[in-house]
């Protein structure tokens, strides 16, 4: 293959991806068959089975079981806030975002002390084994699953204070910022990474996706003073949600 060219199956997946995005093929519209992709592009069925392949992988068709491939809906994405701090007694940048008077967001979350695997040790600069908090998060638009987070906390800094338990006491869901000043922690600098992956099964099965959709996967850790207090891992479906940064220049 020379420079420039295209093998024929991401040339038969291009043509029917622009029908799909400019509406010749709108959602919920059957697929042209295996038979009918190979017969109008002069191609092989291995041709046009792996040009199926390639839209399902991209999210813009999908199977029915008995019936065929449709092409999916797919609406615009909406935005997920990740925000500077705004200072004392603020909240997580989801809860802010549901402050508006057109919010329809919910959370549901589940605490339980663990020990450190190699990797979250690793990430909270502590030993393998040693114990941690770690809360579960599953957030909603409109009843609808959004966002799932998994935070941990190193149980040497939290253990036995008021803020032990992240959405509990008297400072329960009101940000790591915050519930680690009330211990005289001061936390001074955050870092995240952002990627996409295939979701796992089981993110996908709380997000409500299909097999081999991709998400959004952030890695956050918290600092003070340079000793990571929290870490966490945060999985948004990167077909619905996009990340929206807005940071103050210091």
């Amino acid at each position: 293959m020379t420079f420039g060219e295209q093998p024929a199956y991401l040339r038969v997946a291009g043509d029917l991806r622009k029908k799909i995005t400019d509406g010749s093929l709108p959602p919920h519209t059957r697929l042209p068959s295996q038979a009918r992709i190979r017969e109008e592009y002069g191609v092989s069925d291995t041709v046009a089975l792996e040009a199926r392949k390639v839209l399902m992988a991209e999210g813009l068709v999908e199977g029915r079981s008995g019936s065929g491939t449709y092409v999916r809906e797919r609406p615009d994405p909406r935005r997920v806030a990740r925000t500077g701090f705004r200072g004392p007694g603020t909240s997580t940048p989801f809860r802010q975002e549901q402050a508006a008077e057109n919010a329809r967001g919910t959370w549901e979350s589940r605490s339980e002390q663990t020990d450190a695997t190699d990797a979250i040790a690793e990430r909270l600069a502590i030993r393998p084994g040693d114990r941690v908090m770690c809360t579960r998060y599953v957030f909603r638009d409109a009843g609808e699953a959004m966002m799932i987070s998994t935070s941990w906390e190193p149980l040497a800094v939290t253990g036995r204070t008021p803020v032990m338990l992240p959405e509990e006491g008297p400072l329960g869901g009101c940000g790591v910022v915050d519930r680690m000043a009330a211990i005289d922690v001061i936390v001074d600098n955050v870092a995240e990474e952002v990627g996409a992956r295939p979701g796992l099964a089981e993110e996908l099965l709380a997000l409500g996706g299909v097999p081999g959709h991709v998400v959004l996967a952030l890695q956050r850790t918290y600092y003070a003073s340079g000793r990571p207090v929290e870490t966490a891992d945060i999985v948004v479906p990167a077909d619905r949600y996009r990340i929206a940064y807005h940071l103050p220049v210091r």
